[in-house]
């Protein structure tokens, strides 16, 4: 039996389970004369009948807990799109005369975690929203947190999202206190932590320091939290860093995601697959 049915049916016959028990009590106090006894007895079964309903208000409350959390994380998905960062801005100078527009560039999607792992070489996460929600390969993924990875295949219903916990997965990403550039991967060791690769040696960093998306590969947003600087390696001989990260997501907690859908970018791609040819 389902949790939903169990609660319904606690819900369908409280009141007849609370009468029965006020029945019985009754029952008894017509059996005595002693207004002592009697009046022990209906402050028993007025108890009684109190504790119930508090139980089945406390049972209900809990199986309404996960609906409330999808109700929020479609919330969520919404605000993160009015977001001044989802928008893209076009500006056309006539003379003098600047008329600005904003278009949106950005849109969210909110769905549910229904299968992850984070303690494999390559790990894979699955969601249940797919093509018919609007879902894609190559649309960016995030977390209330932070980035999680983006999506690499895609049934009517369900999706599979390559994570940043993945050998092969390759971000770019930069610091947000100066703006330098690099790529974001993994050595597959802990879940909590990753890497920051090809940042020149020249640029110095500070323990703490944040580390955002740089918004140059055209898939996720400009600014989206990645983690948090806890060393930088100084690689001898190669004029690089490698940075060590602690993940702002944290993916052994994973439960809700956003996938974001740069709605420019078909137009991106064609316009850079129309420049590679002409070189």
């Amino acid at each position: 039996m389902s949790e939903h049915r169990i609660i319904r049916l606690i819900k369908e016959y409280d009141y007849v389970l609370v009468f029965l028990l006020l029945v019985i009590a009754s029952a008894i106090l017509m059996s005595r004369t002693a207004s002592y006894q009697s009046s022990r007895l209906m402050a028993w079964s007025n108890s009684i009948a109190g504790r119930w309903f508090q139980g089945v208000h406390s049972v209900s409350s809990y199986f309404g807990l996960k609906s409330e959390n999808d109700r929020l994380a479609a919330e969520n998905a919404a605000l993160k799109a009015q977001l001044e960062s989802s928008y893209i801005h076009f500006s056309d100078s006539i003379f003098e005369y600047r008329d600005t527009v904003y278009h949106q560039r950005f849109s969210y999607t909110e769905a549910q975690v229904i299968k992850n792992s984070w303690s494999q070489q390559n790990n894979y996460i699955m969601i249940g929203k797919g093509r018919n929600s609007g879902i894609e390969p190559d649309q960016a993924v995030v977390s209330p947190d932070g980035i999680v990875g983006v999506v690499v295949s895609v049934s009517a219903n369900f999706a599979t999202v390559m994570p940043v916990l993945h050998s092969d997965s390759r971000n770019s990403v930069k610091v947000k206190r100066t703006g330098i550039s690099g790529s974001l991967v993994w050595d597959g060791k802990d879940y909590r932590y990753a890497q920051v690769i090809d940042v020149p040696t020249t640029h110095q960093f500070n323990q703490g320091d944040t580390i955002i998306t740089s918004g140059l590969a055209g898939d996720f947003p400009e600014g989206i939290a990645v983690g948090y600087v806890e060393s930088a390696e100084n690689l001898s001989g190669s004029g690089f860093y490698r940075v060590t990260i602690r993940l702002a997501t944290d993916f052994n907690k994973l439960d809700h995601v956003y996938i974001i859908d740069n709605r420019f970018r078909e137009e991106q791609q064609q316009l850079m697959n129309h420049t590679l040819e002409d070189k």
